[in-house]
């Protein structure tokens, strides 16, 4: 992969504290995309750039075997309206690798890439990695992993 520059951006959306040790984050991260997409949270998130969904994988406490924060929501163009119950995050400038997935997202084509990104000696920095679901295209999405 060759790494790739990307500016800073905003998010605003819904969060929690999650670890992939005993498969805590095979439940919670589910719920978390349930909860936003049966509440139909993308639709009111204020100040959105586009309905793009994102979602963030940050504030690792180490690496991908300890508790980390997960971040499902849309970017915007400011965080000066956050609505209650939501988290808005700064994104700041970064190099990453990009890993473009296709398919059918119920057969698990994002936790297989993930898995592959575990296994590999990419030089991982641990900041903040994202997911990007275009609009309309949910089948055709990318994930970005910050590199050192």
């Amino acid at each position: 992969m060759n790494p790739e520059t990307h500016p800073e951006f905003h998010i605003i959306g819904i969060a929690i504290h999650t670890t992939n040790e005993n498969g805590e984050s095979a439940i919670a991260i589910p719920a978390l995309w349930n909860q936003f997409m049966t509440n139909g949270l993308l639709h009111k998130i204020p100040n959105a750039i586009d309905h793009s969904i994102y979602c963030l994988y940050t504030e690792y406490e180490k690496d991908y075997t300890r508790p980390y924060t997960t971040l499902l929501g849309c970017r915007v163009s400011s965080l000066d309206e956050i609505p209650e119950g939501m988290t808005g995050k700064t994104i700041p400038e970064g190099t990453y690798s990009l890993f473009p997935v296709k398919g059918e997202l119920q057969q698990g084509i994002v936790y297989d890439e993930w898995t592959k990104i575990w296994k590999s000696d990419l030089p991982r920095a641990y900041t903040t990695d994202f997911e990007i679901y275009p609009e309309g295209k949910p089948s055709e999405m990318t994930i970005y992993i910050a590199t050192l």
